[in-house]
């Protein structure tokens, strides 16, 4: 059989997407070249416009459509607390949890201390959360970015770690077990 170029790009498109296998980049491919080809144009449609409108917020290097995020300029939410994230997706899924009010920072590298101690002045907060993934990473990382700001005043938590819901004890990691036995509370 002849090789079938477009197809071919479309299927290798998808692919690159993280998370995609070959199986589920053909079937992509084939749905929305021939199985629903206006579904196809709606999402290329949808594509364009989001990389041509969507940014990152200039204060929290959030998701934005313009330069300051819809979080960062509404003066209802808490300023005195700041969720210190990985990644703009966080906050979407911290966001989705309704279990926050507060503002968010994205820590991309080590130059963006300058930027979160910026934030905190700016907003007068009190309190940085640290919502990353446990990694000895991770910890080293919040390890410093509390050495730059102690000068700040601020006070420094980290969300809880431990066993999920309904996930019975033989289920969960050693590393997860170890932190949900050391940061056991009082009843």
């Amino acid at each position: 059989m002849k090789k079938l170029e477009q197809f071919d790009r479309l299927v290798e498109a998808f692919g690159k997407i993280p998370g995609v296998g070959k199986k589920s980049a053909i079937k992509y491919a084939y749905y929305v070249a021939l199985q629903d080809p206006f579904f196809g144009l709606n999402l290329a449609h949808t594509i364009e416009n989001s990389i041509q409108n969507l940014k990152h917020c200039i204060i929290c290097s959030g998701i934005s459509q313009n330069e300051i995020c819809d979080i960062c300029s509404d003066i209802n939410r808490n300023s005195s607390i700041i969720c210190v994230v990985e990644s703009p997706k966080d906050i979407l899924t911290i966001e989705d949890s309704n279990s926050f009010d507060g503002l968010y920072f994205v820590f991309n590298d080590i130059n963006s201390v300058g930027n979160l101690k910026d934030m905190i002045s700016k907003f007068n907060s009190k309190e940085l959360i640290f919502a990353f993934s446990p990694s000895i990473n991770s910890d080293g990382i919040m390890l410093y970015i509390e050495d730059q700001l102690k000068e700040l005043g601020i006070s420094f938590t980290k969300i809880a770690q431990g066993i999920p819901t309904g996930v019975s004890l033989e289920n969960v990691d050693m590393l997860s077990l170890t932190k949900a036995i050391k940061d056991r509370k009082e009843l």
